[in-house]
């Protein structure tokens, strides 16, 4: 993409979200909207906005941060009563043939957790949030349809 320099192609570099949303849109995938949130303790004003995303139909939202080096994808939030708040947490390094939910949950790679304790207050955070519903992804099916 021209993004990187020659060195990083091939290279076990890690990326970002900010570099995850922009190879989104060049592959012609999904619709990343990026979000920043300065510190880890802002993520509790996040969490309508996630909210809105998951129930109107959004994907998982990639996470990265500075301090906070845990690559997290969210995949659901849960808010209780009073200030409690969960975040489904899914653990991206997993690979090989899926396994039951309830061994993946045992084994961590899947969790809720508290968002209070889930990211480092000190760390930023980039959330990519992603659209398989977004206009880009339906043109081919409406493009050349008759109404």
């Amino acid at each position: 993409m021209g993004y990187k320099p020659p060195g990083f192609q091939g290279s076990r570099s890690w990326i970002g979200c900010v570099e995850a949303s922009l190879c989104l849109d060049y592959f012609g995938g999904p619709q990343g909207r990026l979000c920043h949130v300065p510190r880890g303790t802002g993520l509790q004003g996040e969490l309508e906005r996630l909210y809105s995303h998951f129930t109107g139909g959004g994907g998982p939202v990639m996470v990265g941060g500075d301090a906070d080096a845990q690559s997290k994808a969210l995949l659901g939030v849960c808010l209780g009563p009073g200030t409690e708040a969960y975040v489904l947490v899914l653990d991206p390094h997993y690979w090989g043939t899926p396994k039951n939910p309830s061994e993946l949950q045992a084994a961590g790679w899947v969790s809720w957790r508290e968002v209070s304790t889930a990211f480092d207050p000190n760390s930023f955070y980039n959330l990519c949030l992603t659209n398989p519903n977004s206009e880009k992804q339906q043109q081919p099916w409406t493009e050349g349809s008759q109404n």
